[in-house]
């Protein structure tokens, strides 16, 4: 925004020079990015954020640099015309009808008669040039002036050009077209607001004119338009019709609605003077009313205090307030002025006294705690489960919490995450980051496998990744807030790599994804998961399975199923694990205690047991246990084979058990004995025979 340093002190005597002024504006966040000479005068290139349209003009800044210098602006022109007479909605208006009121709250019109259309006073073009605007005619520069001014888009019509001499506000019928002034024929629909004559469109409702009705050099009667509209139906036409101009950048931010008559009799007063024009009759119809923005704070110094470390006493914070339009109707509601639509909420309150106290004023200290932000009691594990992982040679990656819909109900989640039987169960983004990525995600997975597909587009085929990340869920509960889980992810494919090693020493199977599953839950002090076989929708059947802790299924564990593969391109074989890590680190974690090395011998039998497919080591496991000897102290897994000498659906499973007391040696004969009863309920139980 192209602010002139000589236009703000007709406005306000500022008492300071270009420099000083833009250094003092910064300070008060607006931004002033250069100071640029022009003839006489200096330029200000001042950098808003758009929450400040009121700024988009030179009393807007004015307004501003009345609270630094703690002066008044000067009112704005003679302002000694005729005052409206306001048309109530549902009345017989003449002149203007607004048949979209939700579109359009407040619509003037003036009509001024026997105008002379030519050239603008040198003062006038010399004014507009300095901000960067071109000369065009007297009545064109007034209404760009008056706009530049006071911050109030306006448009001027041959009022002889628009048949039956009225306005019609209403939204544009499918199939209408206009001409702008741009020389460009616009197709229209019925979202579109127009402002319309008696048969057709005339102009593109807060955005520009149309060619037709057009100030030319032969107009002598002038219909001068001052209105507000809809802020996101502007926005939402100028971007149809990719039309951006002045009007439409303020208008979808926001003007001042109590200010249409002061620009209409500013923008009048200027064109009888340079114009020779006659100012008419007058319209000014009103159906929206607008109600200012009701601040409540209980205790604004304390706000102040609170959020931003500042001492100021109340009657400051008053103080400033007032000088910025903001009174105060009692002592503790603010009413914000027409002007300002960005002040809805206390905290709006304490960053205008703040930047006006300024802000280099905040000392530097840490904030108090109140929860978030807090070190949780689990983050110590987590940073154990990290390191392990790393120091079995993992990489640690970080995905986006979004993703595509195509992964809907790709990948079965963790128990209890997404509603069953509910058809929105997902957590949707209104606008995407990026595109197509509109689901907030229910499994790492997704963003995993890219990592993995990116490694092995750039030939890194040996590829070891983990991820702790939340994923979300639309189920509910009673703050009818979604649902947010942490997990804990890895994938692994290609070969074991060894230090120092170029080249792979055997391939990564589901055992490596299984034992560095197990060993990030050991370093966690959860050491009771149990594994068994299980059908998961996105694994492999026969290499997958589900983790169970306390009997509650908490993840998956297995290879990645030919389908999602392909859809991947991978042409190995991949393993992914997923669990609840949330499930995990609430769970009881056993006590460490000490034990005294055994001071006795064990003795080992170890056993092969030839058995179906479907027989599993962890039905061996169990029904070994379920006997209860005391001095059967473990069975462990030794060896599987599968081949010569046994039959296809068969394989050979070597189990060792363990044998030990406490108390005393045990001999052969009695570990023989017990080691005879356990093997027979075995081979009873499953159906299995030892293997000699």
């Amino acid at each position: 925004m192209n602010i002139s340093y000589n236009w703000l002190n007709e406005l306000i005597d500022i008492g300071l020079s270009a420099d000083e002024l833009a250094t003092q504006l910064t300070r008060v966040g607006l931004a002033v990015e250069g100071v640029h000479p022009h003839g006489d005068d200096f330029v200000l290139d001042v950098d808003l954020t758009s929450n400040r349209p009121d700024c988009l003009s030179h009393l807007g800044v004015a307004r501003e640099i009345s609270v630094i210098i703690k002066a008044e602006t000067r009112p704005v022109g003679s302002v000694s015309l005729k005052n409206p007479v306001a048309i109530a909605p549902g009345s017989d208006p003449g002149l203007v009808t607004i048949l979209n009121p939700d579109l359009c709250h407040r619509f003037t019109a003036r009509i001024i008669r026997n105008v002379k259309i030519g050239p603008s006073p040198q003062w006038l073009v010399d004014r507009l040039e300095a901000i960067g605007e071109r000369s065009i005619n007297n009545v064109a520069d007034i209404t760009n002036y008056v706009m530049h001014e006071l911050g109030q888009p306006m448009h001027s019509f041959d009022l002889d050009k628009l048949a039956g001499a009225k306005i019609v506000v209403r939204k544009a019928r499918d199939g209408e077209t206009i001409t702008t002034l741009d020389e460009v024929e616009r197709k229209l629909d019925d979202s579109m607001l127009m402002i319309c004559d008696a048969e057709k469109p005339v102009a593109v409702g807060g955005v520009m004119g149309g060619l037709d009705s057009s100030i030319t050099d032969s107009t002598a009667n002038v219909l001068l338009e001052v209105a507000y509209f809809k802020r996101s139906n502007i926005r939402a036409t100028s971007r149809k019709l990719n039309l951006n101009t002045e009007a439409s950048y303020r208008f979808e931010r926001g003007v001042d609605i109590d200010a249409l008559q002061l620009a209409s009799n500013r923008a009048t007063e200027l064109i009888c003077e340079l114009a020779g024009g006659e100012a008419g009759e007058y319209a000014d119809v009103y159906p929206t009313t607008h109600v200012a923005n009701e601040v409540e704070s209980h205790d604004i110094s304390a706000a102040i205090k609170r959020l931003t470390g500042l001492n100021v006493t109340t009657a400051e914070c008053n103080t400033i307030l007032k000088a910025l339009g903001i009174e105060q109707r009692s002592e503790t509601v603010y009413i914000a002025p027409s002007w300002r639509h960005d002040i809805a909420i206390e905290e709006d309150l304490v960053e205008e006294i703040a930047r006006h106290v300024g802000y280099e004023n905040i000392a530097a200290e840490l904030p108090p705690a109140y929860g978030a932000g807090e070190y949780q009691t689990t983050e110590s594990r987590e940073k154990l489960l990290r390191q392990t992982l790393v120091d079995l040679g993992y990489d640690e990656a970080i995905s986006y919490s979004f993703i595509d819909i195509k992964f809907d109900g790709l990948f079965d989640s963790v128990p209890g995450l997404l509603a069953d039987n509910v058809d929105d169960k997902y957590v949707t983004l209104q606008d995407s980051v990026i595109e197509g990525a509109v689901r907030m995600r229910p499994s790492i997975l997704p963003g995993l496998l890219d990592a993995v597909r990116l490694n092995l587009n750039h030939q890194r085929r040996d590829i070891k990744l983990f991820e702790v990340g939340k994923v979300f869920a639309a189920k509910s509960g009673e703050d009818n807030l979604p649902t947010e889980r942490k997990l804990f992810s890895l994938a692994i494919t290609g070969g074991e790599i060894q230090q120092n090693k170029a080249m792979t020493v055997r391939e990564l199977d589901f055992y490596d994804a299984k034992g560095a599953v197990q060993a990030a839950l050991d370093a966690v002090g959860i050491t009771n998961v149990d594994f068994r076989a299980s059908e998961v929708k996105h694994l492999r059947k026969g290499q997958s399975a589900n983790l169970l802790l306390n009997g509650q299924t908490i993840g998956s564990l297995g290879r990645l199923n030919d389908q999602i593969a392909l859809t991947y391109k991978f042409k190995q074989p991949v393993y992914v694990a997923e669990l609840d890590l949330q499930a995990v680190l609430e769970a009881e974690v056993t006590a460490i205690t000490y034990r005294s090395l055994a001071k006795y011998p064990a003795i080992t039998r170890d056993v092969s047991l030839v058995a179906k497919r479907d027989v599993t080591l962890a039905a061996i496991q169990d029904t070994v246990t379920e006997q209860d000897f005391e001095l059967c102290r473990s069975v462990r897994f030794v060896d599987v084979y599968e081949g010569k000498g046994l039959a296809e659906d068969e394989r050979s499973i070597t189990i060792r058990l363990e044998y030990r007391s406490d108390e005393r040696t045990l001999v052969e004969d009695e570990v023989e004995a017990m080691n005879k009863q356990i093997l027979a309920k075995v081979v009873e139980k499953l159906g299995v025979s030892q293997r000699f």
